[in-house]
């Protein structure tokens, strides 16, 4: 009995020269797919027992949320974000017509054409394209929340039998998460109204967590029930977890076919893009699934200025990335629906400003919700997250430029912002690329 005193004197006595230095346990990371399901170990938020105290018995509680449950599916929406972001259109700024008359090539369009979406016009026969451009990706928020405050709550286990049960842990959670893509392409011309191409992106991802979880007394009064151990050895309420991971590699590659069907009224495409798995999905460097993408590219010139608009399907097949990447257990990637309008506008011979609009619905996915927790002793209520499973719309905006410097050498610069908060977003993601054909 003298020995409990004397602890709780150490406790009382040494909360608030703790609470200026909080203990921090930096957690394993196994692979990005699963750094924040095992944030807090392989048995979850579980805290202290009394049998770390000298001469007390043993009182192990472990703390369950949706959030350590269900927040690997932030990895799915992360690699979904990354093979879905607009990519560099893999279509020459410079296309070209065979004029019989006089038996040579001349350029068959006045603008050099959009940057992320995509024109009618082919590069042309025998014709070749190369280029590269590298994007930036530092994502803000996920489904309006913003990820540097993500509450999330967890409950004490068998929580409704209650004596004492009813404590909850809330944490605090701050996800950073960057990706740099460089991405490669080459595009060959078949035919005069049929070409073909392909995107190979090199991908840098870095991500880290940090959640500062506290222990909420609404069931207990004695603070040896429910504790953590410091770094000092003395009991407290408070606990830092945190973990960082990275990963480079090859993303997932891109096939693309595209022939120009009708060349009245403007010209009009069809188009078939074909996503291979290339990337490591455990390291969130692809989706780890093949996907399909159907589209129609329609596109007209007015003298300078020349309008686009896209429309397609993306059909993409199962992923652990979907399902339970910690157990290896596949899941269905959600489908998307795709669509763009924007238009280029010829400045002169050698600058071309492009505008767009570029939109997705995404079908049946897993979407974070925001919502009051109300604990069990009828007064406490706690900010915390959930997930659902819905379908949701997402718009960006982009503005970018193409500058000729030589001849069919091409600097592309251009600006992708977020204009709602659905998804996993990025405020505004910098493109600077290069083209060149012959």
């Amino acid at each position: 009995m003298l020995r409990r005193f004397w602890i709780v004197v150490f406790l009382m006595c040494g909360t608030t020269g703790w609470a200026q230095e909080p203990f921090n346990i930096s957690s394993p990371v196994k692979s990005l797919a699963t750094l924040l399901t095992d944030l807090y170990g392989p048995e979850g938020l579980v805290v202290d027992s009394q049998a770390t105290l000298p001469g007390e018995q043993s009182h192990s509680a472990h703390f369950t949320s949706h959030f350590q449950e269900n927040f690997g599916q932030f990895a799915t929406a992360f690699a979904n974000q990354l093979v879905s972001a607009p990519k560099p259109s893999p279509a020459s700024g410079f296309t070209f017509e065979f004029d019989p008359t006089v038996g040579v090539f001349h350029r068959s369009t006045q603008s050099f054409g959009p940057i992320l979406t995509e024109r009618a016009e082919t590069i042309g026969a025998k014709r070749i394209a190369v280029g590269a451009a590298f994007q930036r990706f530092t994502f803000n928020s996920l489904d309006g929340v913003d990820l540097e405050k993500i509450p999330a709550v967890f409950e004490h286990d068998n929580a409704e039998l209650m004596g004492g049960r009813q404590d909850v842990i809330t944490t605090t959670n701050s996800i950073k998460a960057t990706v740099d893509q460089f991405t490669s392409f080459l595009t060959l011309g078949v035919t005069d109204s049929f070409d073909l191409s392909v995107a190979v992106p090199i991908v840098s991802n870095n991500m880290s967590v940090v959640s500062r979880a506290t222990i909420q007394r609404l069931g207990t009064t004695n603070p040896l029930t429910h504790f953590f151990v410091l770094s000092n050895g003395v009991v407290g309420n408070e606990r830092t977890f945190s973990a960082v991971g990275n990963s480079a590699g090859l993303g997932d590659i891109t096939l693309r076919m595209k022939d120009t069907v009708l060349r009245r009224h403007g010209n009009l495409a069809v188009a078939l893009d074909v996503r291979l798995p290339t990337g490591n999905e455990m390291d969130l460097l692809g989706s780890g699934a093949t996907g399909l993408r159907p589209f129609v590219a329609w596109s007209k010139t007015f003298e300078k200025v020349s309008p686009h608009v896209n429309a397609g399907y993306q059909w993409n097949g199962s992923s652990v990335l979907a399902g339970d990447p910690a157990a290896g257990v596949s899941g269905n990637f959600p489908d998307e629906i795709t669509y763009a309008a924007g238009a280029d506008l010829s400045v002169n011979p050698r600058l071309t400003v492009v505008f767009d609009v570029i939109g997705r619905y995404v079908i049946d996915a897993n979407r974070l919700v925001r919502q009051d927790f109300h604990a069990l002793d009828g007064t406490s209520v706690f900010p915390n997250i959930v997930f659902s499973r819905d379908s949701f719309g997402s718009v960006r905006g982009a503005v970018g430029a193409k500058a000729s410097f030589l001849n069919n050498f091409l600097v592309d610069l251009n600006l992708l912002f977020a204009v709602d908060n659905h998804g996993l977003t990025d405020r505004v993601t910098p493109l600077i690329g290069i083209e060149y054909a012959f």
